[in-house]
């Protein structure tokens, strides 16, 4: 039987970062200090920290968890016999090419799969045992976790559902997220999904590096992009259940299985700065200009897990939400342009800005390093010939990984028939400039 406590709905505090406090039972959370000798209701004191202990004060996360049972209290792993097409790095499976790639959106499944093995890796950089690097999944489901959970060692997911309503269990408590929002899980919180429309499909990008943060603003000043409030965290819920349940781990690329006793999901309480959170992107407070010239995509950051080198990212989350165009004397879609950085771009709704067709909801496209890509001929010829009165993007949301490093296809990416052969001919009716 399976005892849940109260809320049994989602609840959410606010704040990015900051040192939050939950108990889901009152008098579970400890007031005098994080691991007495003797926890209120002969909980367990358990830490998770997401930092090195020495990690400088503004960038350590860590949280305090009181539980009915220590996660130490579970036998070994076992290699996962289920085929899975999740991986990590080091990407070495197959040479990376500097050709531009774009896929059709991955279908949902014709037989039961949740979302554990619903997870296609499309392709990285770096190496979890190194802490560096970036790898992007997607996902494809159409069944519930049931009396299993998850949990990732190698990085951290953040999720970005772009058909069905999910709701994440997690150690920590509940989040439901819809198309339009995301969720991040940290590294090694366990976490099920339960699908509320019965079907569901999205990206998500692990980070290996360091946790993704808001990005600085710089010349901006106090207030633009994405605001710390409107970042939501769970409040404390807790499941006793003593029901055996599977705990599914991604260990240095690998997927491990355990079973353990009664739900991993049993904290009563919790204390820290290291949580699951949750963010609408309709909040994010779009900058542009109001003269002239397109600025750069990385004005459009929300999330940056940062690099060892300043202003280079281990990976951005950048979105192109609905926005005001008003630029004078201007090519307002993007440039034709070449980068340093790689970008992998997804589509959660809508068309856009750049390109005509061929990139659905749900699909993506591949532009690494130094790559050239930009509008479609179609878009090229339409924006040019564009009356430039003040217009509103509308009912689109676009985004992008961008990373510092190659993105290296898995060989799953690189062979699926869901790869369009015919990328290149977007760009096949760009006449030349006679002089």
């Amino acid at each position: 039987m399976t005892v849940a406590a109260l809320p049994q709905t989602e609840a959410y505090q606010s704040g990015f970062g900051n040192q939050l406090a939950s108990e889901a039972r009152g008098g579970a959370l400890p007031l005098a200090q994080n691991s007495p000798q003797r926890t209120p209701f002969g909980l367990y004191a358990e830490q998770l920290s997401g930092a090195a202990f020495t990690a400088p004060r503004a960038e350590n996360r860590r949280t305090w968890l009181y539980r009915l049972r220590p996660t130490a209290a579970q036998p070994p792993y076992s290699p996962y016999v289920t085929p899975s097409r999740l991986v990590s790095g080091p990407f070495d499976k197959i040479a990376p090419s500097p050709n531009r790639l774009r896929w059709d959106p991955l279908p949902i499944p014709d037989h039961p799969v949740d979302f554990v093995d619903g997870l296609v890796t499309y392709g990285g950089n770096g190496d979890p045992s190194m802490a560096a690097g970036a790898a992007i999944h997607l996902y494809a489901a159409n069944r519930s976790m049931a009396n299993r959970c998850f949990a990732n060692a190698d990085g951290e997911f953040l999720i970005v559902p772009q058909q069905g309503r999910l709701r994440l269990a997690t150690e920590m408590g509940l989040l439901s997220v819809t198309p339009g929002e995301i969720v991040v899980v940290p590294r090694g919180v366990q976490f099920r999904v339960e699908l509320l429309d019965g079907t569901a499909r999205g990206y998500i990008a692990e980070t290996y590096g360091a946790p993704f943060r808001l990005p600085e603003l710089g010349p901006l000043g106090s207030n633009g992009l994405a605001n710390p409030q409107d970042f939501l965290a769970p409040v404390a819920w807790f499941e006793d259940d003593d029901r055996s349940h599977e705990l599914v781990q991604k260990f240095q690329g690998r997927v491990w299985t355990t079973t353990v006793a009664g739900s991993p999901l049993n904290v009563v309480a919790w204390r820290g700065n290291l949580t699951p959170y949750k963010y609408n992107l309709a909040h994010f407070n779009t900058m542009g200009t109001v003269s002239f010239d397109h600025p750069d995509p990385s004005i459009f950051t929300v999330l940056t897990s940062p690099s060892d080198t300043p202003g280079t990212a281990n990976c951005d989350f950048v979105i192109f939400p609905p926005r005001w165009m008003v630029a004078e004397r201007t090519f307002r879609p993007p440039w034709f342009h070449r980068n340093l950085m790689s970008e992998f771009m997804g589509l959660v709704h809508g068309a856009y800005d750049a390109k005509a067709g061929g990139f659905a909801p749900g699909g993506a496209s591949l532009h690494n390093c130094m790559s050239g890509h930009g509008p479609d001929a179609e878009t090229y010829a339409r924006a040019i010939a564009a009356d430039l009165v003040p217009h509103k993007i509308e009912d689109t949301l676009a985004f992008m990984f961008e990373t510092r490093w190659v993105i290296r296809p898995t060989p799953f990416a690189a062979e699926t028939t869901l790869l369009q052969s015919d990328y290149d001919a977007c760009w096949s009716d760009l006449p030349s400039v006679k002089l």
